[in-house]
């Protein structure tokens, strides 16, 4: 089964506003047909349908463990803020003492798959190979009987690479807060993101590691949700 970004290439459609909308609609098909024990992508409290008000908010961080880590965990250490690390294995298994600093620091730990290659672009060996390879680096800082999460690489999702994280017991978690630091490499641009868009109650928020705008916008962008009145909390505490 194709993923959605497949069929807008076929049709030559390539503008990110439209691959963010597209990836939207997914969500919502997503959470209406799917248990919330095999995907989510925000929290119980986004999905009230309510005038907006203050809430628990997921701040999450792609890519890791890097160079940056434990910068990161200063920063967020200062801010009294914890967060959802998705790493990928093989930077685990590179750095495990920067995997044992997050736990430490009291944050959650989840896989973003061991190669950061498209869970879609995987056969179904190839996906549980890369998932059952990232838990076993995750497991020694993971608590027991604890459904692990997994967030697909590029955010990129079928049903059959769903289907398969289901399976070997995994709940795939998106987001619905999207920062943009991926495209804007500066910080006021990524703090702009929280100005533009109000943050709801809910929202899963999607950072990533290793960039220096990043950690220099977390300041700001946790000083923009607090003053929302938001409480920021790992991914499993915004589930509940």
């Amino acid at each position: 089964m194709g993923t959605i970004a497949e069929a807008m290439n076929a049709l030559g459609v390539d503008q990110p506003e439209l691959r963010a909308k597209s990836r939207r609609s997914a969500q919502v098909i997503a959470e209406a047909v799917l248990p919330s024990s095999m995907v989510v992508w925000r929290g119980p409290e986004a999905r009230q349908h309510q005038p907006p008000r203050p809430g628990r908010v997921a701040l999450t961080f792609d890519d890791g463990p890097t160079p940056l880590t434990l910068d990161y965990l200063a920063v967020l250490d200062k801010l009294g803020a914890r967060a959802t690390f998705f790493v990928i294995g093989e930077l685990c298994a590179r750095y495990p003492e920067l995997v044992a600093a997050i736990a430490e620091a009291g944050h959650e730990l989840a896989s973003h798959g061991y190669t950061h290659r498209r869970f879609t672009e995987l056969s179904g060996r190839e996906l549980s190979d890369e998932l059952s390879r990232t838990q076993a680096l995750l497991e020694p800082h993971s608590r027991p009987n604890r459904r692990p999460f997994v967030r697909p690489p590029h955010g990129a999702v079928s049903l059959r690479s769903m289907l398969t994280c289901a399976r070997r017991g995994f709940t795939t978690v998106l987001w619905s807060f999207n920062s943009n630091d991926w495209c804007n490499k500066d910080a006021a641009e990524v703090e702009g993101a929280f100005k533009t868009n109000r943050a709801a109650a809910g929202e899963i928020v999607l950072l990533h590691e290793g960039q220096s705008w990043t950690m220099n916008a977390l300041p700001a962008i946790v000083g923009s949700l607090e003053n929302m009145g938001h409480e920021l909390c790992t991914v499993r505490e915004l589930l509940g």
